[in-house]
């Protein structure tokens, strides 16, 4: 696959590693890799890394004559963005987006991008990490992990093609999903993670709890906790979008929560055990799955 502009809307981590991806596998033409950014002291931090062949704060500009463009911006950030770049958007582009929640981001772009002649597939690299910026960024981030793709009944099917063989040329592999659909998993194996993790460290290391508390919190703390140290504002973007499905989420996990705590309040050794045996049989599972991907 190969393009002749690329405009990646936000570098930081994920907008980086795709641009790095993108020219170490020279998938687009020389110097065709644009980059938007909010602020000019990004400008630097972007050429210092290599991520784009030019990046700007004239949106307008990164997007004009582009061939495909990805949002890498908070979900509450993409709509206004692409109403602001709808008058440079080339006909028959194709836009796409990295966004965690995908029901109300397709709801809201495939709309607008398909008034100006253009084409909006959602998508979701399941990668990334509780660094930001695109100081960050990682050419390989995206090798073996799953993209899922979201195109629904107004779809153009060359689009959806087009989107999922830039994500394989990436090393990803690629799942199909309705939006809603997407939203209910990424609910549970993403978000809910996040919110314990968020509210493990928050309540373990309160500073009025006990003294010496954060000097014993040690690896098993430190690997449970990693991703609680990602960008609230992107974080609180995606608990909003998909707060349904969230706090349903929630309600199962703490459901268990309370079923443990009876046993443990009971004494039940048997029930203990077999709590945590199921836990190490299931991820174990998972584990062995992981290490031997599924073809595409």
């Amino acid at each position: 696959m190969r393009l002749r502009k690329i405009t990646i809307i936000g570098v930081g981590l994920l907008g980086g590693s795709i641009g790095l991806a993108v020219k170490r596998r020279k998938l687009v033409s020389p110097g065709g890799v644009a980059g938007f950014v909010r602020r000019t002291a990004s400008l630097k931090d972007c050429e210092k890394a290599g991520a784009v062949d030019f990046a700007t704060t004239d949106l307008l500009a990164a997007v004009w004559d582009a061939d495909l463009v990805i949002l890498c911006t908070p979900l509450a950030q993409m709509r206004s963005r692409v109403r602001e770049m709808l008058p440079a958007l080339k006909r028959g582009a194709i836009v796409t987006d990295v966004g965690s929640v995908k029901a109300s981001v397709v709801r809201e772009l495939e709309s607008l991008v398909a008034g100006s002649g253009g084409h909006f597939v959602g998508s979701h690299p399941m990668a990334g990490a509780e660094k930001t910026g695109v100081g960050a960024a990682n050419a390989d981030l995206f090798v073996n992990a799953v993209c899922v793709v979201t195109p629904t009944k107004k779809s153009n099917p060359m689009a959806v093609r087009k989107v999922e063989q830039f994500w394989r040329s990436l090393g990803a592999r690629t799942l199909r999903l309705a939006p809603g659909q997407h939203d209910l998993l990424v609910s549970r194996s993403s978000h809910l993670p996040h919110v314990v993790a968020a509210t493990l460290a928050g309540h373990i290391l309160n500073p009025a709890g006990p003294q010496h508390q954060a000097a014993l919190c040690a690896n098993g703390f430190r690997d449970t906790t990693r991703i609680a140290s990602g960008s609230p504002e992107m974080w609180r973007d995606i608990a909003l979008a998909n707060r349904k499905n969230l706090a349903k989420a929630l309600a199962g996990f703490i459901a268990d929560l309370h079923q443990l705590q009876k046993w443990l309040a009971r004494a039940d050794g048997q029930a203990v055990t077999r709590f945590f045996e199921t836990a190490k049989t299931r991820r174990d599972h998972w584990c062995a799955r992981c290490a031997s991907p599924s073809p595409e």
